[in-house]
């Protein structure tokens, strides 16, 4: 017999209980101590209309490709999408990876909505 084909929403949801996800205090408390690496996972025509300031831009769909060499390893990370799926996956890859990484709980779009700052 064959298990139930899981879905994208049953890959997230198993991803978050493997990460740990920052709270949206916590993680401006981090940005404005320089405390911690954002990484931006959205799609470039996301980043373009406004990010976290100073963070790095590294598109969820190239990550494990692109991420070595480019993410530091010496210091934790907190990774964002719009909304915390997209960041969910990308922590749990960075993570079996070796990184030491959050993802931001709400993304991008709470981050925004808690008044944080933002670069265009």
């Amino acid at each position: 017999m064959h298990a139930r084909p899981r879905t994208g929403t049953d890959l997230v949801n198993e991803a978050k209980q493997r990460i740990t996800e920052i709270p949206l205090d916590e993680a401006r408390a981090a940005h404005r101590a320089g405390d911690v690496v954002f990484v931006d996972v959205r799609e470039p025509n996301e980043s373009n209309l406004g990010r976290i300031p100073g963070a790095m831009i590294l598109p969820r769909g190239t990550l494990e490709v692109r991420c070595e060499g480019v993410l530091p390893r010496d210091r934790p990370l907190v990774v964002y999408c719009a909304g915390g799926s997209r960041s969910a996956l990308a922590a749990d890859t960075l993570q079996t990876m070796g990184y030491q990484v959050r993802s931001l709980r709400g993304g991008y779009r709470g981050w925004v909505e808690d008044g944080g700052p933002v670069e265009r």
